[in-house]
């Protein structure tokens, strides 16, 4: 059976689950560098995404995992310039073997964001 993931340490969103569970799978909802109390953050690319991995350790604790569970992740930014700022950020919270990654450049992301993460993990 399904379960919804919800932690108040994350932004929520209306008709969106945060994750769900299903099988020992935790799949996030992608996440961007909103605060849980629903603000945008701003700064640099290094910030936001603290932000952003701040916002899905908080969801995969809440699901009774960590960060060495995380499978797969999918990244989208908006300036690929950007990138080599947002993988110093996301390479702190992993340690080998890190998870498979792809990073798609896209137009735009919601609420004008330059940086969306999901992960999926499995224990």
């Amino acid at each position: 059976m399904k379960r919804e993931i919800k932690t108040d340490e994350a932004p929520a969103a209306p008709n969106i689950s945060q994750a769900t569970e299903l099988g020992g799978l935790v799949f996030t909802a992608g996440q961007i560098h909103l605060t849980p109390d629903g603000n945008l953050a701003s700064g640099t690319m290094k910030e936001k995404t603290k932000q952003v991995m701040n916002n899905l350790k908080a969801i995969i604790d809440a699901a009774g995992f960590s960060f060495k569970h995380v499978l797969k992740v999918t990244v989208y930014v908006t300036d690929m310039s950007e990138y080599s700022e947002f993988n110093e950020v996301y390479a702190s919270y992993f340690k080998a073997p890190f998870p498979a990654r792809e990073v798609v450049c896209v137009k735009e992301l919601p609420l004008g964001a330059s940086v969306e993460v999901s992960m999926v993990a499995k224990k």
